[in-house]
Formats: C-alpha cells, sequence, structure tokens
C-alpha cells in the first residue's frame, strides 16, 4: 500500500500551523525550528514561502485582521451604526487570536488586509462629511480602545476564591468572586458600554463639523 502523500507546503498551510501555534503557546513558542517541526518538514523548506521568522508573523497578523468583517462600510449604514458594527466584528476577531494582538498594535506596514482594514475606515469617515484629520483620530481610537479590550479579561483577573477579598480590606468587593465565572458576559457589557460612550462622543463632535466645507485629501493629517 502507498504512503499517504503529506500536505504539499503552501504559504496558507505554514500561516495557519504558525497561528495555531502562536494561538497555543504565545508569540514566543514560535520559531523556524518548531514550525517546521509542526508541519513535518526541513526548517529549509520554510525559506521558499517566508525568508524570516518576522515575515511569518506579519502574514498571521495579516491573517487574523482578514477576518474581520467591513461589509458595513460598503451597504450604506450610517457611520455610527457602522463603526459599532465594525468594532464588534473587529474585536471578536482578536479576542478569538489575543496572542497577535501585540504583533498587530504595531500598525498595518505592509499588510494588505490591514490596510484595506484602515482604508475602509477612513474612506468610510470622510465620505460621512468627517474631515481627514478627525476621521484619522477616529481609526486610532478605535484601534486604540478595541485592541486593549482584546489583550486581557477585566473579570478574569479576579479570583474565585470569596475569602481572597476581605471586607475589611476591601469593602466593596464582596461579589468579586463571581466576575470569573461570568467573565465573557462581564467583559462584553463593558466593552459595549464603553463602545456606546465612544460612540455618543463622537456623535456630539459630529454635529459641530459634519457640515463645514469638504478638505483636501490628506490635509490636516
Amino acid at each position: 500500500m502507498a504512503r499517504p502523500r503529506k500536505p504539499l507546503l503552501s504559504r496558507d498551510l505554514i500561516v495557519d500551523t504558525a497561528r495555531a501555534l502562536v494561538d497555543a503557546e504565545g508569540l514566543a513558542a514560535l520559531s523556524t525550528r518548531r514550525l517546521a517541526a509542526e508541519l513535518g518538514v526541513s526548517g529549509p523548506s520554510l525559506y521558499n514561502h517566508f525568508r524570516t521568522k518576522d515575515q511569518i508573523l506579519e502574514a498571521v497578523a495579516d491573517s487574523v485582521s482578514a477576518r474581520v468583517d467591513l461589509s458595513m462600510f460598503e451597504d450604506g449604514r450610517p457611520w455610527r451604526t457602522a463603526l459599532h458594527d465594525w468594532a464588534v466584528s473587529y474585536r471578536a476577531a482578536l479576542t478569538e487570536h489575543p496572542n497577535i494582538v501585540p504583533v498587530l498594535a504595531q500598525g498595518p506596514g505592509r499588510r494588505p488586509a490591514g490596510l484595506r482594514l484602515a482604508d475602509a475606515v477612513f474612506g468610510a469617515m470622510t465620505a460621512a462629511g468627517w474631515p481627514h484629520a478627525q476621521a484619522t483620530s477616529i481609526g486610532a481610537l478605535m484601534r486604540y480602545f478595541v485592541m486593549g479590550s482584546a489583550l486581557g479579561s477585566f473579570a478574569g483577573g479576579f479570583v474565585d476564591d470569596e475569602t481572597a477579598y476581605d471586607p475589611a480590606d476591601y469593602p466593596h468587593l464582596g461579589q468579586a468572586h463571581l466576575l470569573a465565572e461570568r467573565q465573557e458576559k462581564v467583559d462584553e457589557r463593558a466593552f459595549e458600554t464603553g463602545l456606546q460612550a465612544l460612540l455618543d462622543g463622537l456623535a456630539v463632535q459630529y454635529e459641530a463639523v459634519a457640515h463645514t466645507s469638504p478638505e483636501q485629501p490628506g490635509s490636516d493629517a
């Protein structure tokens, strides 16, 4: 009986395997030697697709950005609704792959999916009437907010041991031990609360700037 053939090595297979490794063990676990072992190939064979480990990390990061839905910027939703729906999709992609967030936080660089994401947000905001400088700021602040929420869990930072929160020391944390078991609900509610507050603030600013004369692209950026 013929031996089963190994899957053909490809960029997609390398990226998928690297992403799974980073998800499971963190950024420090990824090396070309470890990745080659996971794929069952020799290290040099990776260099036919990626020259360095950093290139692999960039590709992994971009594969996560590619999972963010951008359709809300193309189907006529109002800018506020579009930003909300995009932020929810963005956070969902990052919370599935939190270990890659530090790489994404460095900015899109030359990554195609990351650049498409930035282009979609900026284009939608300027089309809605935001001045270019403020549209740039909106893209930045949304990235700060979403990435910050994906980096860790507030609720998960508390232990489920009631004795850890002695009322003599922490008179207002009597229910803190319940947070860990309600982590997902608490964190999602906190994200939505912050997102709505952020959008409310932008809506106030929008009333002041939406009907000003159009700017030239890139002015005051």
